[in-house]
């Protein structure tokens, strides 16, 4: 795997994310945590619980290694005559689901979430209704994705999701400019969210035109088409494994959706943790996809097991601290960036709980997006399958357990010991069935960055302890100090510690992105 590509890969899903966090931003000052916002996270569910199941999960983790040996043995002709028949087909079952989830809006947000009552209820079931082609567009976006990695085209693909939050931003702050109420802002913010998924499509439409790509997407013997059979088979196997991580977020709405806030507080502190998941751990994730699902095609089984032992160890270099980070800081980072506008103190305070919760599983969630494709690119794909359904049984077995006594919080632990329990199974079937992560291994580089992380624990919380009753008394000036400042402490000492250690991956990072700006 290449460190330089992951680390650009990374940058670019940084500015998407970075984007991410101001769309948030905006609805947090312009909606706040209510009744409104709960509706609304809950509707957007709906659509995007169907694009994880279909579109980037179980399409992405069949399509790539698909066309990726398509490529190989047949040439570009025959790749792309099959992502057309992959094209046709998604048209006509995922515009099927789209066009069922607007008739039905109605019965899935009761059943979603329960706990709505009345004209919530009732807003949610408008805004599926207005989100529902949603899952069309990011269904198409996904197929563009897939097609661009497995020809190790990265940047389009790690930009779409920065052009689908443009979107959301440019309503958001139009919205604010009208002084919209929560109500108001909702009904738009829904309607923005089909402009970011058209833009999203949009993006890529430059670089697939340039690999000779032309959009003609067909049905006509489709079915008889060996590569369509295969994704399909595959897409079986990844859709009855995703399905438990999709019952998960159901469980887990349907108890959010009893506590008032509790649904948008859980859903803030969701996709902060998603940051640095999304930044380092997907980055690394599509990089080493990409990369076995071609070693795969060629049979090539220890550089598969190189590929994944330095994907592994570059996610826990990166994960593990950011994990920490987000535990220890969890407040002051809510607070310098959702607490403003409608979101008020106790919305930060709920939010953090949350937080700190959702930041125990982080290594695991990233753990289980590198290794789960790399069983589907070889056929194993009743593995994942199994570390799916183990997970959604935890999951439910723990908020069961949990949520009476911690409420929505017992729902983010859940949430997070569910991922662990996935990523061991996916270890533990890895090494026994190949024998490990290359020579290298992960263990000790593990141990070596527990270490440092205990020393960026230390700096982080003591440098906030020092700084709290020297901080002015309120505003956006005592939020940044009391945020960024052991931020940076922490990420000194981790650096400090880890060159100490020996921790190889700081050298390579480096080594990465002296390259990088050299050629930039």
């Amino acid at each position: 795997m290449r460190m330089a590509r992951a680390v650009w890969i990374s940058v670019a899903t940084f500015a998407s994310r970075l984007l991410g966090l101001v769309r948030d931003q905006l609805f947090a000052a312009v909606v706040g945590a209510n009744a409104f916002s709960d509706a609304f996270v809950a509707a957007f569910r709906i659509p995007n619980l169907l694009r994880d199941l279909f579109a980037e999960g179980a399409l992405s983790s069949a399509f790539v290694p698909t066309f990726a040996q398509y490529r190989q043995e047949r040439g570009a002709e025959e790749a792309f005559r099959l992502a057309n028949l992959v094209a046709g087909l998604v048209l006509a079952v995922v515009g099927g689901l789209s066009l069922a989830g607007i008739l039905l809006a109605g019965p899935v947000v009761r059943l979603v979430a329960p706990g709505f009552t009345g004209d919530q209820s009732l807003l949610a079931a408008d805004l599926t209704r207005i989100m529902m082609p949603f899952l069309l567009l990011v269904s198409l976006s996904a197929s563009a994705m897939g097609m661009l990695n497995a020809q190790g085209r990265f940047t389009a693909p790690a930009l779409a999701p920065a052009l689908f939050n443009v979107g959301s931003i440019a309503v958001g702050i139009a919205l604010w400019a009208a002084g919209a109420g929560p109500r108001a802002a909702v009904v738009g913010w829904s309607i923005g969210t089909l402009l970011g998924g058209l833009l999203q499509v949009l993006v890529q439409a430059p670089s697939l035109l340039a690999t000779g790509y032309r959009f003609r997407p067909r049905l006509a013997g489709a079915l008889r088409e060996p590569g369509v059979r295969r994704i399909a088979g595959l897409m079986g196997a990844a859709v009855v494994g995703l399905s438990a991580t999709q019952v998960n977020i159901v469980v887990n709405t349907i108890f959010a959706s009893q506590e008032s806030r509790a649904v948008t507080w859980l859903n803030f502190a969701f996709r902060l943790m998603q940051f640095p998941l999304g930044v380092f751990g997907v980055a690394i994730a599509t990089v080493a996809g990409a990369g076995v699902a071609r070693q795969a095609a060629a049979r090539d089984l220890p550089a598969v097991r190189e590929t994944l032992g330095q994907a592994m160890r570059l996610v826990a270099f990166l994960n593990v601290p950011s994990a920490a980070g987000l535990l220890v800081l969890a407040s002051p980072i809510i607070a310098v960036i959702y607490q403003h506008g409608r979101f008020s103190a106790d919305d930060t305070s709920g939010t953090a709980q949350a937080l700190a919760f959702y930041a125990v599983g982080l290594y695991a969630y990233s753990g289980v997006k590198v290794l789960a494709p790399a069983f589907y690119a070889l056929d194993e794909a009743r593995i994942p399958v199994l570390g799916s359904i183990l997970g959604m049984a935890a999951n439910v077995g723990l908020n069961l357990a949990l949520h009476p006594v911690l409420g929505y919080r017992g729902v983010a632990l859940g949430t997070s010991l569910a991922a662990g329990a996935n990523f061991a199974v996916l270890a533990v079937a890895w090494k026994t069935r190949h024998g490990g992560f290359g020579p290298s291994g992960i263990w000790r580089q593990l141990g070596r960055v527990g270490l440092a992380t205990v020393a960026l624990t230390a700096a982080a919380w003591g440098a906030h302890a020092l700084l709290l009753p020297l901080a002015p008394p309120r505003g956006i000036s005592r939020q940044a100090l009391l945020a960024f400042v052991p931020i940076l402490a922490g990420a000194g000492a981790y650096f400090l510690a880890a060159r100490l250690l020996g921790v190889r991956e700081l050298a390579d990072l480096w080594a990465a992105l002296r390259r990088r700006a050299a050629r930039g």
